[in-house]
């Protein structure tokens, strides 16, 4: 035995050990927020309103799990939101045996975890082809009576922008239900006849990450990030004479749809964008009557009946809206979309024809270009030489220092230089500031492997420019082999015509649809590099802290800004035919696309300089024009989409997730999930040795009432492909013909085979995709 001194120091560890473990099993798990989706139709009669039965249902479960012991306040208190217009169910704050029970209560189809979000961060218009003058012809006046109201998810608006004036525009839509929340920096002044509903969602913010913070961000629909502001004007900015970023890319900005409505509902704060918040949006905007919705937002892929935003969106489309989503910024891997459901128009990235080309010059006299949209007082002397310095080595991992993070490069190093970083873990801009900290003058940001050729520019803090992989390996290779290196910059603004373009861009989701081969995804692609649009007056142009400067207008880049050109131009294109589904629309949009640049050659993409494949750009890039007159759709409708899943192997339960009444059961019409009446085409073999796959499609006749389409198929190594009939005769508008396409394997392929089955009239191009898959070893 030891002295009582240290028989009592162990008896006081144990007394702390236990007292800890006492506090470890006293204290339970905060509570989560749960999305608690309910099955419409089975609420019990006893019930006049649903959210009396969502209540009652969360009070039984509290009430069977409760302690005795416990005092456990009004449980209808858990409950954060409602839903009730396209996606019926509540968000409550639920601990985890709460959320585990719940799922066995008769009527819940599915508990799901809060999921977080992300944002997927002037010339569009002309390089579209809608210019100021097809614009007013397609929005003419005779159109008054077909007001769109384009609705955008995002971080809110900057109500002041020359963007969102309401010059010109009448009265708001009498059928319009929405209304202008008021908040910090937001009052009813603050909405007009363009910017007609503006709300905001927080309550899973709160529930998840704490009371917002008023003195860093606007509780209010006023958007303190600039995005928001970004995308609404993108879909229906009005147009903005001299527009300009530093002098950069200078011209009238406009939105694709210059005359729609705007409806602004913020649903991202600083800590993200979260699925309950983002669902009530979503909920509400269908509620209060918009025609489009535009959503540049993100959260990884689950099962359609998983995906909260999926069975909204879904719901949206049952009432008519069309819902675009941008695909994700996780190219150029394969298999990295988002937002694959096939009710929503998916949408990629790709470049423009303008450019802001910079050129760096090294001392020995080679010259390498790159971008930037720099403009400062602190500029290099073109004929004068600094000195670079690279910090990485040659190891095979990265070094901190070549990737010029915080608190990594050493003045005495770097002071007076341009320093060489690496693009990667940390913002492009954010770059420069650190090389500004450290005393450097400039910096050349060099591309890894993985963004090729592919620049972005940016508005940097310091003289610097982006250059590609191939530029970059050579001026690093300089650095290290001369005594002395030395180089200098020089910015050579604003081209146009720059060839070729489009080019799908490397950051852009790739696919295939992991979930459905038989749905090719993403479904277009449309401008989404260096785009100009207006930008909130809170934040600088680079969006960091340091950053001082205030613009009315910013460039950015990413399927953020692709999503709302595709939703600018839907809204056009609904102005033109008001009684077109959301299926017509994106059909219209998906045949009508182009897969070749402006040097007449198929697409390329960015990371490889190889031509891109579907599983890259989809259908194409978008031609709005043609969209507006696309000549035959296919059309899908709510019950064709919910046959569909029952194509998915999901169960009925699993099933009412897009089930609102009682009678909607699987009646089994299609045969695989490749007969969804899809524009297009995705085959998949699974069988050896010979496998036949035969898929049904049906087009409506939207163009001349009589007419007469023949079938032209692009030959493929690894099948034959019949359609029957060849020829389609129509005698009236809207009348719908169907046709049958049989594709009979020859030899497996080692890849997806890709070509095109295109129905014209000698005016008309009404082109599908077509994808051939093997799926079985060869």
């Amino acid at each position: 035995m030891g002295s009582l001194r240290e028989r009592c120091s162990w008896l006081w560890v144990l007394l702390a050990i236990t007292q800890i473990c006492t506090l470890c099993v006293a204290t339970p798990n905060p509570p989560k927020t749960y999305i608690v989706h309910m099955a419409k139709a089975q609420m019990p009669s006893k019930f006049t309103h649903h959210h009396d039965w969502y209540a009652s249902t969360l009070k039984s479960v509290v009430a069977s799990i409760k302690l005795e012991s416990q005092t456990e306040p009004d449980p209808t208190k858990k409950i954060i939101y409602n839903y009730g217009t396209t996606f019926h169910g509540f968000a409550a704050q639920l601990s985890e045996d709460e959320a585990e029970q719940l799922e066995s209560i008769p009527g819940v189809i599915s508990v799901l975890p809060e999921t977080i979000y992300e944002l997927h961060t002037t010339r569009s218009p002309q390089f579209l082809g809608i210019g100021p003058e097809v614009a007013e012809n397609i929005w003419s006046s005779a159109l008054s009576d077909h007001d769109v109201i384009a609705g955008v998810l995002d971080t809110g608006i900057w109500p002041e922008s020359p963007s969102f004036s309401d010059k010109g525009l009448g009265p708001v839509p009498a059928r319009w239900k929405g209304t202008c929340e008021l908040g910090h920096g937001f009052t009813a002044k603050n909405c007009n006849r363009k910017i007609i509903g503006a709300r905001m969602f927080y309550k899973g913010y709160e529930a998840a990450a704490g009371t917002l913070n008023e003195t860093t961000e606007f509780k209010s629909p006023r958007d303190q990030d600039g995005h928001g502001t970004h995308t609404a004007a993108t879909v229906a900015g009005s147009a903005v004479p001299d527009a300009n970023l530093f002098g950069y890319a200078s011209g009238t900005a406009r939105g694709m749809a210059p005359r729609a409505r705007i409806a602004a509902y913020k649903v991202c704060w600083t800590g993200g964008c979260f699925s309950s918040d983002i669902l009530a949006a979503v909920d509400r905007a269908v509620a209060d009557g918009v025609d489009v919705l535009s959503i540049s937002l993100g959260g990884g892929v689950s099962s359609y009946y998983r995906d909260s935003l999926s069975v909204a969106a879904f719901g949206a489309m049952e009432m008519g809206v069309f819902v675009a989503c941008s695909a994700g910024n996780g190219g150029p891997d394969p298999v990295s979309l988002t937002n694959v459901s096939p009710w929503i128009t998916t949408v990629g990235a790709s470049t423009m024809d303008r450019d802001f080309p910079a050129t760096v010059k090294l001392g020995n006299g080679m010259n390498f270009t790159g971008v930037s949209l720099y403009k400062g007082r602190d500029n290099l002397t073109p004929r004068k030489q600094y000195d670079v310095v690279y910090m990485g080595g040659n190891a095979s991992f990265p070094d901190p220092r070549s990737l010029c993070l915080e608190g990594t490069l050493d003045p005495h190093a770097v002071a007076g230089k341009i320093v060489i970083c690496d693009r990667g873990i940390s913002p492009r801009v954010q770059k420069g500031q650190v090389v500004k900290d450290a005393g450097g003058v400039g910096m050349i940001l060099a591309n890894s492997a993985a963004n090729g050729e592919e620049l972005v520019a940016d508005s940097h803090l310091l003289p610097a420019l982006a250059v590609g992989d191939t530029a970059g390996k050579a001026i690093k290779q300089y650095s290290k082999t001369v005594t002395r290196p030395t180089a200098t910059i020089a910015f050579e603004g604003t081209k146009v015509g720059i060839k070729p373009s489009p080019v799908v861009a490397a950051f852009s989701s790739r696919g295939p649809n992991f979930l459905t081969l038989e749905i090719l995804k993403p479904d277009v692609i449309a401008p989404g590099v260096n785009i100009l649009a207006a930008w909130s007056g809170n934040v600088g142009p680079s969006s960091l802290s340091t950053d001082c400067r205030r613009v009315h207008f910013n460039i950015l880049s990413g399927t953020s800004m692709s999503c709302p050109h595709v939703g600018g131009v839907a809204a056009l294109i609904k102005a033109t035919h008001p009684d077109w589904s959301p299926a017509a629309i994106k059909s219209a949009l998906m045949t009508t696309a182009y897969v070749h640049d402006n040097t007449f050659q198929p697409l390329k993409d960015a990371s490889t300089g190889e031509p891109s494949t579907p599983y890259d750009h989809g259908a194409g890039h978008i031609h709005p024009v043609r969209a507006v007159n696309p000549g035959l759709v296919y059309d899908i409708s709510p019950d064709d989409y919910f046959e569909f899943l029952c194509t998915q192997k999901l169960t009925s339960i699993q099933l009412k997730a897009f089930s609102k009444t009682k009678n909607r059961t699987c009646k089994h019409k299609f045969a695989s999930p490749g007969d969804l009446n899809y524009p297009a085409i995705s085959v998949v073999f699974q069988e050896r040795p010979a496998s036949v796959v035969t898929q049904h499609r049906t087009v409506t006749n939207v163009g001349t009432p009589v007419s007469t389409y023949s079938v032209k198929v692009t030959p493929f190594k690894g099948a034959t492909v019949a359609v029957e009939p060849s020829v389609l005769h129509f005698t009236k508008q809207n009348q719908r013909l169907s046709y049958k396409i049989t594709f009979k394997a020859k030899r497996g392929q080692s890849a997806p085979e890709f070509g095109a089955l295109t129905w014209s009239d000698g005016t008309h191009s009404v082109r599908s995709t077509v994808s051939l898959t093997w799926v079985v070893p060869l």
